[in-house]
């Protein structure tokens, strides 16, 4: 083999390990929809868990960027170590699926039809659509499959270099003692564990060893061995990951461990039982690159099929391996794991917000009732909600900002972009309840209170408040279009209450049955339930905008009002409402 034979392999396996990189990132930026789908129907159940993580790896060609998402999911406690192990065994089956698409490259018969299946035969023409949606085409999933397709052409191409390159290793003495070598069970685990821990991908490390079969010098009984090998391997990517994370994330990088560990211990045993027994016909036969697919995906199936019964052992293992603590785990909110899909990640920003949003409606709610009377303790609920609100800003607005340096598509942009302003929306509103309670504070320290007429009208403009708060958390959270268009004709309505309600204050002031000092107060309490209802405003006004990818929330709103019967109903069933 000369100096050219090497770098041209060199090449090869570059181009490949690129192609299936570049490839693997689109399918997860094209498929975000599916995963969060897929994902978001996990449940205890071990069937569920299992075909769940079959399909999330099928879609993304990913063993190890599933279960680092698995890792995150439990750091994040999203997902129960339960839950988490019939992922994990699910993403060994799924990730096989390259190998077959691999092994086309060994079809060998003449037959035109049969050779139309070949890769080689129809990649140019991927490779040719590939760059024409990629150059040509603006929308992000078009570009994207543009990329799948560009990836794959490469792969495929990486792989021809690579088998082209090998072919000539079949004289090589030294390369022929290799593979003598790796017949030892052992040796052939251990180098299949190093290389897939290497490059941190189980299915790249077949695409080589099915490279390698093309010089007719990897028999079953050596190959066999280092494909249980890869498995062990590819534990490496989700063990870096849990580092820093809790005790149940480390535990589900420890299941993922040993599963293959255990399975690779129990079929390794059987399968040099067998070699022994069946020695030297059975397993000396040369692997072709569809008898590596089939031993790949049978070896994935087996160690299933014989550990999905026993995950509760696999669980209890992990446990008795990594302990509890007096010690409470810290969960982490927004693990920035799942960063790497940008879908999921974005779907578990919308929770947080979610949750964000609902401390802010309580926090106004719980200060109106301080407003209509003062306690300590409602005062201190309201700093609290408050201080959680700002905490949920700052961590969000944080991951977004990391999410941003990411390539995600143009629905994943606009939703990131309606979280951001959202969140500020949010906080604000938090704000306000407390400037509310400190309104009713100093009602309380200086002994003021309401009369009689503006305690009436302040009940009705605070409901007025809490609906405008129900309808666009309810828009947020639910998505819900006729929750969107109610809240700008009743955010019109309490303008004018507002307004109204200062006019006839002033009136009060002339005729002094109002203090000079308490209307100040008034006028405070005023304009933060206003600037509330104005903050529900533009909360329903980025959602608009996300739907539509626009980043003009003004402009939304007015498009609301202009020549819209509904917005001109819901503001006359709203003004006889509250205003009479």
């Amino acid at each position: 083999m000369t100096i050219f034979d090497v770098l041209t392999l060199v090449g090869g396996l570059c181009l490949f390990l690129f192609g299936m990189s570049v490839m693997g990132d689109a399918l997860e930026r094209r498929a975000g929809g599916k995963l969060k789908s897929l994902l978001g129907k996990i449940t205890g159940n071990k069937l569920k868990g299992l075909l769940t993580g079959i399909g999330v790896t099928s879609i993304i060609q990913s063993s190890s960027a599933t279960t680092v998402m698995v890792v995150g999911f439990v750091n994040s406690n999203l997902m129960s170590l339960k839950q988490a192990i019939g992922v994990i065994m699910g993403a060994n089956i799924g990730t096989t699926i390259t190998a077959w698409i691999l092994s086309l490259g060994g079809i060998s018969d003449d037959n035109v039809f049969v050779q139309l299946l070949k890769p080689m035969s129809f990649t140019p023409v991927l490779a040719f659509l590939g760059i024409i949606l990629y150059m040509f085409c603006k929308e992000t999933k078009k570009k994207d499959t543009g990329t799948i397709l560009l990836g794959f052409a490469v792969l495929m191409f990486g792989m021809d270099i690579m088998t082209g390159a090998v072919s000539g290793l079949a004289q090589v003495p030294e390369f022929q003692q290799l593979f003598i070598m790796f017949k030892n069970p052992v040796f052939g685990v251990l180098a299949g564990a190093v290389l897939t821990a290497i490059i941190q991908s189980s299915s790249a490390s077949v695409g080589i060893l099915q490279a390698l079969a093309i010089t007719g010098q990897v028999s079953f009984g050596a190959a066999i061995p280092i494909i249980m090998g890869q498995n062990i391997g590819t534990c490496i990517t989700a063990i870096l990951s849990s580092f820093g994370t809790n005790r149940n994330a480390k535990r589900a990088a420890l299941v993922h461990l040993s599963f293959n560990v255990i399975g690779t211990v129990v079929w390794l045993t059987t399968f040099t039982i067998a070699d022994f027994v069946f020695a030297p016909s059975l397993f000396d036969q040369a692997a072709d690159m569809a008898g590596i697919a089939i031993a790949h995906s049978t070896f994935n199936i087996l160690c299933t099929a014989l550990l999905l019964p026993m995950s509760s052992l696999l669980e209890k293992l992990a446990h008795k391996l990594i302990p509890e603590t007096k010690t409470p785990d810290k969960i982490a909110e927004l693990d920035e794991r799942l960063i790497t899909t940008p879908a999921v990640a974005l779907e578990r920003c919308h929770n947080v917000v979610q949750e964000m949003a609902g401390y802010a409606v309580q926090s106004v709610k719980e200060s109106i009732s301080c407003l209509m009377k003062y306690t300590p303790e409602s005062e201190e609920i309201v700093r609290e909600l408050e201080d959680k609100t700002d905490h949920y800003e700052d961590i969000v607005a944080t991951y977004l900002v990391k999410l941003s340096t990411v390539q995600i598509s143009d629905s994943d942009s606009a939703e990131a972009a309606m979280l951001l302003k959202a969140i500020g929306d949010f906080e604000r509103i938090s704000d306000h309840a407390s400037n509310l309670v400190d309104s009713a504070k100093e009602m309380n320290d200086k002994e003021f209170s309401f009369s009689k007429g503006a305690r009436e009208q302040l009940i009705k403009l605070t409901d007025a408040v809490c609906e405008i708060l129900d309808l666009s958390i309810k828009a947020f959270i639910e998505d819900d279009a006729t929750a969107v268009v109610s809240v700008e004709p009743l955010e019109e309505v309490i303008d004018e209450m507002k307004e109204k309600m200062r006019s006839e204050h002033i009136l009060r002031l002339q005729q002094g049955s109002c203090s000079i000092e308490m209307g100040f107060v008034w006028s405070d309490i005023l304009t933060n339930l206003e600037r509330i209802s104005d903050h529900c405003s533009n909360v329903a006004g980025c959602i608009i905008d996300s739907a539509a990818n626009n980043l003009n929330v003004h402009e939304s709103l007015k498009a609301v009002k202009r020549n819209n019967k509904y917005f001109d109903k819901q503001y006359e069933e709203y003004y006889k409402k509250y205003i009479g």
